[in-house]
């Protein structure tokens, strides 16, 4: 059974009539705010709605300093020991004593180790012994020899038997030479039996304890480490190996008083680089694989700080000393991919400023363009910092100055 046309019709127009509310619900949900901040605002009269504008952002001016510096750049390295030696022993034997302790300083000359020397005291004796023989002997047929021309004058022996003498004197003589020959080795084998420091450093650990049979040139004893000075290794890439060498050509190096390039070393745990040192050389060619060669540089290590096998960072300066433009690290802003800096005209408003930054030194940042020396630009940019276009305040900071430094790259 269908229902009635007139209940369709008045179904209809009550969901027509719901619709209708319900939008017009949004748009006063819309507008209400708008109108309740319309009858918030200023009053007409002018002065009463002047004296409610907000002053002008109070901002901190600075002058853009100018610095007389060195550009350095930073590289990775380790620390090496300019001679090591790992000792083994120039005799066999048995280890008899050990007389050092482990990682204590050692001088060149010190006795570590003691090969048991009497079988090298008695060879000793024996090649002595011999000695005596072989100079008993050569005493004999000396003298024989030496009667040779009375003799023959005298038609006593024949000339034959002269000539035996004369042989037998020159074959008494060199068994004497070889006789000598013989203990001197004796002797050298016994020195060998105590087995000495052969450069001045720090040593290791016995590998080979008192007791064991040690073979010539063959059982490793310890190992010894020259501590002062100390090389640091460390690959440089070719961009700035090209760098130097432009400087060198040019004759624009930065050196030290002695001539040398410098270079200054910093430790992990040390917060600036207070080791003083200098390229000792680079490598003759570059690693094909990496791009980078290998530098040399050498360090005084007079306290035994600088460890053979530390990881160090080092410093090289790379361009010649030059006036540099430098401002505070807190006034760089950035601007999508571009940095700038606020500068302020002579209407006190801010003016938008593209730099392009170099390194960092002391909390401040080179300047390659952009500005100029004795600029002013703005630096408490933190919360209020204005954008450009707007009226400020200036208070005036920090001023210019000139002094010689560095700088690093990072």
């Amino acid at each position: 059974m269908q229902p009635p046309a007139g209940n369709i019709i008045l179904f209809i127009f009550q969901i027509n009539q719901l619709v209708n509310f319900t939008k017009l619900m949004k748009i006063h949900f819309y507008f209400l705010p708008i109108f309740l901040l319309s009858a918030c605002g200023p009053h007409q009269g002018g002065d009463h709605g002047a004296g409610m504008q907000m002053p002008p952002a109070q901002v901190t001016l600075a002058a853009v300093e100018t610095r007389e510096l060195v550009e350095w750049e930073e590289f990775t390295g380790r620390v090496e020991p300019i001679e090591t030696v790992e000792l083994k022993p120039r005799v066999s034997g048995y280890i008899t004593q050990v007389h050092f302790q482990s990682g204590e300083l050692i001088t060149q000359g010190d006795i570590l180790f003691t090969i048991d020397q009497r079988p090298f005291q008695t060879k000793l004796r024996a090649a002595k012994a011999e000695v005596l023989r072989a100079q008993a002997n050569a005493t004999a047929v000396k003298r024989e020899f030496d009667r040779v021309s009375a003799l023959l004058a005298a038609k006593a022996i024949a000339p034959e038997q002269a000539e035996m003498r004369e042989s037998m004197n020159l074959q008494g003589q060199a068994a004497l030479e070889a006789a000598h020959a013989v203990e001197h080795s004796a002797e050298i084998e016994l020195e060998h039996s105590e087995v000495r420091a052969p450069i001045s450093g720090r040593i290791s650990r016995a590998i080979t304890t008192a007791g064991n049979y040690v073979t010539a040139g063959t059982t490793l004893l310890t190992t010894i480490v020259s501590i002062d000075p100390v090389y640091v290794y460390s690959d440089m890439d070719e961009n700035s190996l090209l760098k130097i060498q432009a400087l060198k050509r040019n004759k624009k190096n930065y050196l030290n008083e002695a001539g040398k390039m410098p270079v200054e070393l910093q430790l992990s745990n040390e917060t600036s680089f207070i080791h003083k040192g200098h390229v000792e050389s680079f490598d003759n060619r570059l690693n094909e694989g990496t791009g980078s060669i290998v530098l040399r540089a050498e360090f005084p290590n007079k306290e035994g700080i600088l460890t053979p096998g530390l990881f160090a960072r080092i410093r090289l300066p790379m361009t010649a000393k030059y006036p540099a433009l430098l401002i505070d690290e807190k006034s760089i802003l950035t601007d999508q991919a571009n940095k700038y800096v606020l500068g302020v005209d002579d209407k006190n408003i801010t003016v938008y400023k593209p730099v392009v930054i170099g390194p960092s030194i002391d909390g401040k940042r080179i300047i390659r363009s952009g500005i100029k020396a004795g600029e002013k630009i703005i630096i408490n940019g933190m919360a209020r910092l204005p954008i450009p276009g707007m009226p400020v305040t200036p208070v005036e900071g920090g001023g210019a100055k000139q002094e010689p430094s560095a700088a690093v790259n990072h």
